[in-house]
């Protein structure tokens, strides 16, 4: 299953559970609306956003009731101001309402983790560094969130546990050391890279001394990354990338990107988000 697979059983799952949350049985006020009620509904945002998540809507009224038509009028990605039209949503009035709050609560949630990274990816313009999320995601939303990052401008660090190789403290102690570990990667997965987390400049030495492809630096201080990226390019046997990660916050990571390290992984895109604020107005045909 390659990655758009992934996304697209994603979406599917999510949706499926999130209506079944949500209807239960069945939507008992809705179904005081008369069948045949046609209605046409607006979202509109309420404050300035990236938007992101318009394969979770389509899918909300597509498994609700196929004759509902969702017309966007941007594109995830897009940069969208307060009070702009998002989408308008024509069909059975029925299913638009059942679908509402479903709707809304995926797209509040995704454009506010592409919000969230397009400030981040900002705050980076002109150095090297590109902006990176983590694993942690709100439970069940891990390709919806990763998927909302791509929006912002970010890059995808691993999506799991299955797909790359981070070899962090717990690991090292379990193996027996840095060189051990990362031995045993290199013999065990061939054709993957293998990442060492590293919390000294002691340990980054070892690192490269053993061949790891990446170091994710674990709350190193400005001083200490820009040693980093010295002894990287110098005993580097080629330099490894480097990876800047732990309390990242919008005000520090300007200094941090200025020191020259390729990556800087950031929880704070999937984790401390506030859901943008929405709306979804009616209107009835006569």
């Amino acid at each position: 299953m390659n990655n758009s697979d992934h996304l697209a059983a994603a979406v599917s799952d999510n949706v499926g559970s999130a209506l079944e949350e949500d209807l239960g049985t069945g939507d008992l006020t809705a179904g005081l609306v008369p069948a045949d009620t046609n209605a046409r509904a607006i979202v509109i945002a309420k404050e300035p956003m990236t938007m992101a998540g318009q394969p979770w809507v389509n899918a909300v009224f597509r498994q609700l009731d196929p004759n509902v038509a969702v017309q966007w009028l941007g594109n995830d990605g897009d940069q969208v101001p307060a009070e702009a039209e998002v989408c308008i949503i024509t069909g059975p009035a029925r299913a638009i309402l059942s679908g509402e709050r479903t709707a809304l609560n995926f797209l509040q949630t995704l454009s506010s983790t592409a919000t969230v990274t397009a400030r981040y990816v900002r705050e980076v313009e002109g150095t090297k560094a590109r902006i990176l999320d983590t694993r942690k995601t709100i439970p069940g939303l891990r390709f919806a969130q990763k998927y909302a990052v791509r929006c912002g401008g970010g890059n995808n660090h691993r999506i799991g546990l299955f797909d790359a190789l981070l070899i962090k403290e717990n690991h090292i102690m379990s193996c027996g050391g840095i060189g051990a570990a990362v031995a045993t990667a290199k013999n065990n997965h061939q054709n993957l890279p293998v990442e060492v987390e590293v919390e000294s400049v002691a340990e980054l030495r070892e690192a490269l001394a053993a061949g790891a492809d990446r170091m994710l630096l674990d709350n190193f201080d400005i001083e200490d990354l820009q040693r980093a990226v010295e002894i990287n390019q110098t005993e580097g046997n080629p330099p490894a990338d480097l990876e800047a990660s732990g309390g990242i916050t919008i005000g520090s990571i300007r200094a941090i990107a200025e020191t020259g390290v390729n990556y800087i992984s950031v929880g704070a895109l999937t984790k401390d988000i506030n859901a943008i604020d929405l709306s979804m107005r009616f209107h009835y045909d006569d």
